[in-house]
């Protein structure tokens, strides 16, 4: 339960409001910029090697395993980041973790491509403080859409630093389990555990949560 992993999955299902399945779900990631820690890029290493250096995306209802190259595109993000030049096809958790329990045949992930830049780069430095909360100056913006029959629902989440955003997501996860306040049990991923609205309003401290149905 972190930035990447579950914060996608709680605004999709939070988009999706009443509705039981959709057509696709595309979860775009705005970063200013994507400092990465030695985790993230341990990380980064092992994942590539267990993909054997290929990609992963949702598509036709199943996860696909490709060396495509990834689709340079751009996404209108709401105001202030506006257009932005996008990867397509990013593989991130988004595309397993939401067709997990949605019924979706299309899953589609995006990411900034200053913050594919940096990650990629070998001597892109780790995040510095610069704030008294010892958050580092990065911000974000998630920006999910969900289209079924031709309607289209949007769910969006900002702040600042996508490492210390992680932890009151897992707070709020943990004090939730603790107090019965979840929809299943066992192994599943955030959208499905728990009230995806009610989950990010929760959040009010430390992110922005904005809903246009």
């Amino acid at each position: 339960m972190a930035f990447f992993g579950g914060l996608g999955d709680l605004l999709a299902i939070a988009a999706m409001g009443d509705w039981t399945a959709a057509d696709e779900v595309h979860v775009a990631y705005g970063l200013s910029s994507w400092r990465p820690t030695a985790g993230t890029r341990a990380a980064g290493t092992v994942s590539r090697e267990r993909r054997d250096g290929r990609r992963v995306r949702f598509t036709g209802g199943k996860l696909e395993y490709h060396r495509d190259a990834l689709p340079s595109l751009t996404w209108t993000f709401p105001e202030p980041m506006g257009v932005r030049p996008v990867l397509g096809e990013f593989s991130m958790a988004d595309v397993v973790t939401i067709p997990s329990h949605l019924a979706v045949p299309e899953v589609r992930s995006y990411m900034t491509v200053e913050a594919a830049e940096d990650l990629s780069a070998p001597d892109t430095p780790a995040p510095a403080a610069a704030d008294e909360r010892g958050r580092s100056d990065q911000t974000f913006l998630v920006d999910v859409v969900v289209r079924s029959g031709g309607r289209e629902r949007r769910a969006t989440a900002s702040g600042r630093d996508i490492y210390a955003v992680s932890a009151p997501l897992a707070v709020e996860a943990v004090g939730r389990i603790l107090t019965g306040r979840t929809r299943t049990t066992g192994m599943a991923a955030a959208g499905e555990m728990f009230d995806a609205a009610d989950f990010l309003h929760a959040l009010a401290a430390h992110l922005s949560f904005d809903l246009c149905r």
